[in-house]
């Protein structure tokens, strides 16, 4: 019989040490090493396989290449994220927090598969069979004929799998499965890995496209070894406030398709449905323009969505605060600086709040502008125009510059009746566009004045 030991395994690189210490010596992560017990490595030969079919070495141009064939999961928005669908062999993992929709997306998912003639299997280590019959119900697929498999054993699954060939299961959740192989406890650093490797390397070998829910910790990250993460082929994450009906589904990696893709969803009473428009949510309704609201476009994978800017400037004490949500932190800093030095708009003695509206982030520097525009609006009490929307860039030097597919954009923002816009130069379009005036700017206190002529 194999000897076991005591290893330490890192919940954030997947390192592993013989003895514990404060510090991960492979990534310096701090209190991260978790104590697991391992079998010796006579029998673990076995269990390290590669993950794809061996092949001969050949020329990479002598290597035909062909389309990978996509299969619609019959929700659009869910499709958008994944690249235009499942793919063959293709493995998924998909976070989000408790409660926030993951199971109810994926078995709505599975049922629209499987109307179209796909087989498909739900395997759910968290829940009875019943318990699921009972959700279908709730969300109006009674009569649906989704196979379900509540089970957490590695090897029964992997049976299953084996004798059912379906064309998509969906493991529910990775954290619940566990191998007899190991003898630590089911979500374990060392079972979520190996049975990760397992099920990856069934799905690559048998054609099958599979989908894992995974816990996320209390910093919001998937639980578990990072090389999780480089494992499977697509990382989607479930975002949203469990107290708004509003979902998103954000791809964090995706082999097949653009990466920080979005789609967004409703949550209602019959599960999740796709939001067609989903500017509109972004976007306060103000009967008349106040001060300190500015939209912009911003750019999430190949979508142009119109998100409003709002800033709040109050009278502060001798430490002045910078709150910034949904944008860079450290970002606001600097554009505060280079609102007093190129604009002659100072705020050294204010409070400066920023806020994205609808719980969207925005990482693009394309924000810039926007957010100095709503600042000085804020301040000054003069509210934007109607219909006014600005986006570029905004260097330490005063400049505007260009942000990506501006001419996107700014069609965007004609078809949702936006009649005023505040661009780079170097995104004015070469022909004008239908019920869209364009102010093309070089500077920060370019766009200043254009703002104060419009006022």
């Amino acid at each position: 019989m194999a000897k076991e030991k005591t290893n330490y395994c890192c919940s954030e690189c997947g390192g592993v040490t013989p003895k514990w210490l404060g510090k991960c010596p492979h990534c310096d992560a701090w209190n991260t090493l978790i104590e697991s017990v391992v079998e010796s490595a006579a029998p673990a030969r076995n269990r390290f396989a590669s993950l794809a079919k061996t092949a001969v070495v050949a020329t990479l141009g002598d290597i035909e290449a062909t389309d990978l064939d996509r299969t619609p999961t019959g929700h659009e928005e869910l499709d958008r994220v994944l690249g235009g669908g499942m793919v063959e062999g293709g493995v998924v993992l998909i976070g989000g927090d408790p409660g926030i929709g993951k199971s109810t997306l994926l078995l709505q998912a599975l049922d629209s598969l499987q109307r179209s003639g796909r087989s498909t299997l739900y395997v759910t280590g968290e829940e009875s069979g019943a318990q699921i019959a009972l959700r279908s119900r709730r969300l109006g697929l009674g009569h649906s004929q989704v196979k379900v498999l509540a089970e957490i054993q590695l090897d029964k699954i992997l049976a299953t799998l084996e004798a059912t060939k379906p064309d998509i299961a969906v493991i529910d959740s990775i954290q619940t499965v566990y191998s007899e192989q190991l003898t630590s406890a089911p979500g374990s650093v060392a079972q979520v890995r190996e049975c990760a490797a397992h099920l990856t390397r069934a799905a690559k070998a048998s054609g099958v496209s599979m989908v894992l829910v995974g816990h996320v910790t209390k910093d919001g990250s998937l639980a578990g070894p990072r090389v999780l993460e480089h494992m499977v082929d697509t990382v989607l994450y479930f975002e949203g406030d469990t107290h708004s009906s509003f979902r998103l589904v954000r791809a964090i990696k995706n082999r097949f398709g653009a990466v920080n893709e979005i789609g967004v969803f409703a949550m209602t009473e019959k599960g999740l449905k796709g939001v067609s428009n989903p500017s509109a949510i972004f976007l306060s309704q103000h009967a008349e323009p106040v001060p300190g609201s500015c939209v912009m476009v911003t750019l999430e994978g190949t979508r142009p969505m119109l998100v409003e800017i709002q800033a709040l400037v109050d009278s502060g004490g001798p430490s002045p605060r910078r709150l910034s949500v949904g944008l860079d932190k450290d970002r606001l800093a600097m554009l505060l600086a280079v609102l007093h030095r190129h604009a002659g708009v100072a705020c050294m003695d204010q409070d400066v709040f920023v806020n994205a509206v609808g719980g969207v982030r925005i990482s693009e520097p394309a924000a810039d502008l926007a957010v100095m525009l709503a600042i000085t609006s804020s301040l000054r009490g003069k509210p934007l125009p109607k219909g006014f929307l600005a986006f570029g860039e905004v260097g330490l030097a005063g400049e505007v510059r260009p942000a990506p597919r501006g001419q996107e954009r700014l069609k965007e923002a004609a078809k949702l009746g936006f009649s005023v816009a505040v661009v780079p130069m170097a995104n004015a379009p070469k022909k004008p566009i239908e019920g869209l005036t364009i102010h093309a700017v070089g500077r920060v206190e370019q766009a200043m004045e254009v703002v104060r002529s419009l006022s």
